[in-house]
């Protein structure tokens, strides 16, 4: 007769594995102005590091329309100048890092800040480079492709010509009208997939997919108040570009450090059995 071994295999047991949702909540005018608080005295804790990533911003803005200009590329100002304040996420890298480590109360100088910048390309934020380019290369082609349908009969060799005949003529407005509108749903769509993806891929072992789709959420779940942070980011940004980018040194950090803290407010991670 067959006895049980003293080694016979114990039952099988199944542990329930655990993943990590992320819960979006109910963002208020009042995060923002919390938020907005936060990132004013994160920028103030850190003022030459937090303006460093500023003036490097503005100072690849000069660059980049000194380029436009030499290359006689003087209509594709108008366009860069509208997409500037869109890839700043990307410029913002840094003080999102620091912002988070500021709320953890640890120290940092300038090769952890650094160093955590360039890992991020062995992670998910080079997809996210290519959502941005992407995105921008159609908002470019575009807009050079209504000013060729548009103004085709007008001529104009430098910046003030251009300006000219964009906003002094019939056909100018037309031609404004156009890329207004058609910039402005790119721009909606570009600040929805990355407002919150760009903090959460920094914050978060997480593919692009999931952080795009989580800062989609919480832009249409919170509308009225992401449309109000997407024109405060708009009007600032714009508004720095004038004394020659310089404003970006101030602007740019506060908004950097902002935006981690209303990311901060708007999701929540979770551990859901899987």
């Amino acid at each position: 007769m067959a006895t049980e071994t003293a080694g016979s295999k114990p039952p099988n047991t199944v542990v329930p594995q655990q993943r990590t949702t992320y819960t979006v909540k109910t963002v208020t005018a009042d995060d923002i102005k919390a938020s907005l608080k936060a990132g004013f005295s994160d920028f103030v804790s850190r003022p030459v590091m937090s303006g460093f990533f500023g003036l490097f911003y503005a100072v690849f803005g000069i660059l980049f329309v000194w380029c436009l200009v030499w290359l006689g590329k003087v209509w594709m100002v108008l366009p860069a100048a509208v997409a500037f304040p869109l890839i700043a996420p990307f410029a913002a890298a840094g003080l999102y890092e620091m912002s988070r480590r500021l709320q953890r109360n640890e120290s940092f100088g300038w090769s952890e800040i650094l160093t955590v910048m360039a890992n991020q390309r062995k992670r998910e934020m080079g997809w996210m480079a290519f959502v941005t380019l992407f995105i921008l290369w159609i908002w470019f082609y575009q807009f050079r492709t209504v000013l060729v349908i548009v103004l085709q009969d007008s001529s104009f060799s430098d910046l003030e010509g251009f300006f000219r005949v964009a906003f002094f003529t019939s056909e100018g407005w037309t031609f404004l009208a156009i890329g207004t509108c058609v910039g402005a749903f790119l721009s909606a769509v570009l600040f929805s997939v990355t407002v919150v993806a760009m903090p959460m891929l920094l914050d978060r072992d997480i593919d692009f997919i999931t952080a795009m789709l989580t800062s989609v959420r919480v832009v249409t779940e919170n509308p009225t108040v992401m449309l109000a942070w997407a024109a405060i980011i708009t009007v600032t940004m714009l508004l720095s570009l004038v004394p020659a980018f310089l404003g970006l040194i101030f602007t740019l950090p506060i908004l950097g450090h902002t935006t981690w803290h209303l990311y901060q407010r708007a999701v929540t991670p979770t551990l859901a059995k899987g």
